[in-house]
């Protein structure tokens, strides 16, 4: 393994549109496209090849590859513009890498078919927005494009705190100011205090990873600032139990107290293979915090919050997972075994059956 061949194989990773790539030892380089995992035509990758890609990436981001090293987050950018998210970790003693694609362009909200109301939610002049899913659902990708939307239509002060930085702004309407865990700032929670201090109207805080980032997402919130920020859940309910659960039992009410006060919108991605197969669909559940809502949360009625999102759907543009699942399907972009595959609730038969 060389910088050449490396780079050829992360060129082809672009053409080929894939989203991710794998690098692990006695496997040849694997390819992740349209969900699919597909083995190149390669050889078998030697602990010299992975660690010789991990030292590359390292040096990339101007560290050097430490024997103690565990595992870790970085970037990595190619001559000809093109970006990856890198994950280095250690497996079996030899290190492995996986690379997540970043798109060279920030696709807006319509490119990438998200539900227009995101324009409306990201407008909200203060509070805290949450973008949640699992691990390769387009959190990141939709994040971006809410900031993109701020960018080009308002002349706000945007923040943003990641690891590593994904895509790269340009400064427009709006000034953007990024910085990166371990290069420019030392924690997210350094940062976050360090950002209420430099003027901001929007600060985008790349994960909420701990009770330390996510208490000092909700004071920034407090504060009059808007916080957008992602979560690895699944849905409304789930993000607001997690956020909660971190906290210790004896402040957790006082925490929902706030995380209602301040709270504009969940925003949960899960993709969906379309009817051809060729390409993938986002399904989105949106939750805006009404007042009733509000009370669902101060009060603990969690169990209640679905049903409010889908009496919700006309008059505040809210949607459950299973509402998009069926209007995908009523619209002939996805199949009905998929859409069951996608959801959990015991009630889609039900809905399905009703809808028709």
């Amino acid at each position: 393994m060389d910088a050449n061949i490396l780079h050829q194989i992360l060129e082809i990773a672009f053409q080929k549109k894939v989203s991710d790539l794998h690098f692990e030892v006695d496997n040849p380089p694997f390819f992740r496209g349209r969900g699919q995992l597909i083995r190149a035509k390669m050889p078998k990758l030697t602990p010299a090849d992975t660690e010789f890609i991990a030292a590359r990436v390292m040096e990339h981001n101007g560290r050097q590859l430490s024997s103690d090293l565990k595992e870790c987050d970085a970037s990595y950018s190619l001559p000809s513009g093109g970006r990856f998210r890198v994950s280095i970790f250690r497996q079996k003693g030899h290190y492995g890498i996986v690379m997540r694609v970043i798109p060279p362009v920030i696709g807006t909200i319509e490119d990438l078919n998200l539900p227009a109301v995101l324009r409306e939610i990201a407008q909200a002049p203060n509070g805290l927005i949450l973008v949640t899913g699992p691990t390769g659902n387009g959190k990141s990708t939709s994040l971006a494009s809410m900031l993109r939307h701020l960018n080009e239509n308002f002349s706000y002060n945007i923040i943003t705190i990641e690891d590593p930085i994904e895509f790269l702004f340009t400064s427009q309407k709006s000034c953007i100011i990024q910085r990166e865990i371990g290069i420019d700032t030392e924690s997210f929670g350094s940062a976050l205090k360090a950002a209420l201090r430099m003027d901001p109207d929007v600060i985008m805080v790349g994960e909420m990873r701990d009770k330390e980032t996510i208490d000092a997402c909700i004071k920034a919130a407090e504060t009059g600032h808007l916080v957008l920020s992602t979560l690895h859940t699944q849905g409304a309910v789930s993000t607001i139990n997690r956020i909660i659960g971190h906290f210790p039992p004896e402040a957790q009410e006082i925490v929902r107290q706030r995380l209602a006060d301040i709270l504009v919108a969940t925003v949960s991605l899960r993709l969906i293979k379309d009817k051809s197969g060729e390409s993938v669909l986002p399904v989105v559940e949106i939750m805006r915090a009404t007042t009733t809502i509000q009370a669902c949360i101060r009060e603990g009625r969690l169990d209640e919050i679905e049903k409010h999102i889908e009496n919700g759907a006309s008059q505040y543009q809210m949607q459950s997972l299973d509402m998009h699942l069926l209007q995908l399907y009523r619209q002939d972009m996805i199949t009905i075994e998929d859409a069951k595959r996608l959801t959990h609730s015991m009630d889609f038969e039900r809905k399905l059956m009703f809808d028709n």
